[in-house]
């Protein structure tokens, strides 16, 4: 989805744990809605931010993201999403039609479900939808992303090979018939950084991603980031 590949840089060692086993939890979906103009860095949230380099395991993930309040909403099926200023929708006119053409008895899935870019290309926003039993083979129907494992094991599900983890949370959000959790992902190699949330609904997983080169990562990773956690399922 990302499109992050590794390079031919070995991997930096990571300095800080990623993980936090303490999983934030927010009471409402409105109040996630206006924490998120805090949180740090995407989503769901890190315990980390490493936008940054971080000397300090005290680092808050209020402190790594900026209102989307005035922002566009987009919605799409089953999710909306926030869209950053000056991006551009990008989704092909057959990404739209996929799925209305027959091949055999299957149609034929949408690349992406919402895929937004800045004027330049370099700096992309995308969701993509996917049956959760494409991802990890099951007999049951997954409700919940934390269905595919801990925090720590679903990260060979949502983060590349040969790429350094920056941070991971995972985020609890209160909805009308209980909590969904979200899973948070922040990685990259020397050339590209990317953000990943991750939810279930439905036997159907929704991901959010955010990618932009490491050199503009500096002064546009709040602003990514923030787009990322403003994935919400509906």
């Amino acid at each position: 989805m990302l499109s992050i590949t590794s390079q031919s840089h070995p991997p930096k060692p990571s300095t800080l744990n990623p993980y936090n086993n303490q999983p934030l939890i927010i009471t409402t979906r409105r109040s996630f809605v206006s924490v998120s103009t805090l949180i740090p860095f995407v989503l769901f949230q890190p315990s980390k931010l490493i936008a940054q380099p971080a000397t300090s395991n005290n680092k808050t993930i209020l402190s790594g993201l900026t209102s989307t309040k005035s922002w566009f909403r987009f919605y799409g099926d089953g999710f909306a999403i926030r869209v950053p200023p000056d991006f551009e929708d990008i989704m092909e006119p057959e990404d739209y039609n996929a799925g209305l053409s027959l091949y055999g008895d299957k149609a034929k899935p949408k690349t992406f479900a919402a895929r937004f870019a800045t004027p330049d290309g370099s700096e992309v926003v995308s969701v993509v939808l996917r049956p959760t039993n494409q991802l990890k083979i099951t007999f049951l129907e997954a409700k919940d992303v934390s269905d595919f494992g801990t925090l720590k094991e679903a990260r060979k599900i949502f983060v590349p090979g040969g790429t350094n983890l920056y941070s991971a949370r995972a985020i609890k959000i209160k909805e009308d018939e209980g909590y969904r959790t979200y899973y948070f992902y922040e990685f990259g190699n020397d050339d590209q950084h990317a953000a990943v949330v991750a939810a279930v609904n439905r036997g159907k997983t929704i991901i959010a991603g955010v990618i932009a080169p490491e050199s503009k990562w500096v002064d546009d990773g709040v602003k990514l980031r923030s787009a990322a956690v403003s994935l919400t399922v509906l």
